[in-house]
């Protein structure tokens, strides 16, 4: 049964029919392994080289149940280089809940606990407490492999936390690295404010550009424009673009006005300079 009438629109056609993966027998190994590193790695691309073979051999042989094989790729350095390191620590714990939980946060309390629990007890112990806790045990126990539980309605399940899934989850071919609001918070500000957001689907023009609080671009040009005359206008936003300005790590967002004829020109300086095309709406 479908999600949502809008399932195909929204991205969740993966989820209408979905059954959890669950390890009963030997021959569901394979399965669990590639469903886990799925799962926890917000289906994120995965080489061979970087595969955990001495814990996917500890599963195989029986020595760890899948509870403890979540919990030790969520510790591992793979999930840390992919998610903690190089993240802020809210945008991290997103996508903890995210992983772990199959939920998004439901509120700033919940954001706060385990901003306190990492700094007094650091990360090993922030992780633990998603995996021991009783929502864990009750939603997924010790075989079965974590999944989105966002989307469906269900006992203890807040409406909230329907929408903002939509902010975390941008569809099945997409990943957690591959969004345009990168490694930023994706739902603080709703959780500060106690709202809730709309829910957008992946493909909508502009999701993700987060503007500029120095300048603004108009999202009108009627009448044209007194530099380009009365030419197509094309309203080009652009996320995560390397600034050549120290440090070099820093990317940005802007938003510019350009001719149609100036269009292939620009997105390909974007694509050289490691940006990324968020909407480009005509004028």
């Amino acid at each position: 049964m479908a999600i949502t009438t809008e399932a195909s629109r929204l991205g969740t056609s993966a989820f209408s029919d979905f059954s959890p993966v669950e390890l009963r027998s030997a021959a569901d190994v394979p399965n669990v392994i590639a469903a886990v590193y799925r799962q926890l790695l917000g289906n994120d691309y995965l080489m061979a080289s970087q595969r955990l073979t001495s814990i996917e051999s500890l599963l195989t042989n029986g020595k760890i149940t899948v509870q403890e094989f979540v919990r030790q790729v969520a510790k591992s350095e793979l999930y840390k280089s992919k998610f903690f390191y190089n993240s802020f620590q809210t945008r991290t714990i997103e996508l903890n809940y995210k992983h772990l939980l199959g939920r998004a946060p439901y509120d700033e309390a919940e954001i706060i606990s385990h901003l306190d629990l990492y700094q007094n007890k650091g990360y090993d112990a922030d992780i633990d407490s998603y995996i021991d806790s009783p929502e864990y045990q009750a939603n997924f126990g010790e075989y079965i492999v974590p999944y989105y539980r966002g989307f469906a309605t269900q006992t203890g399940q807040k409406t909230v936390g329907f929408s903002r899934m939509f902010q975390l989850y941008r569809g099945y071919a997409n990943s957690d690295r591959a969004q345009f609001a990168g490694n930023s918070p994706h739902l603080a500000t709703e959780l500060g404010r106690n709202t809730a957001s709309a829910v957008v689907a992946p493909g909508s023009p502009g999701f993700g550009y987060r503007p500029s609080g120095k300048g603004v671009t108009p999202n009108t040009a009627f009448g044209g424009s007194a530099i380009y005359g009365d030419r197509r206008l094309y309203r080009v936003e652009v996320s995560a673009l390397l600034t050549p300005k120290y440090p070099r790590v820093r990317r940005s967002n802007k938003a510019v006005v350009i001719p149609y004829e100036q269009l292939s020109d620009y997105m390909q300086r974007v694509q050289r300079e490691g940006g990324k095309i968020a909407s480009i709406t005509p004028l």
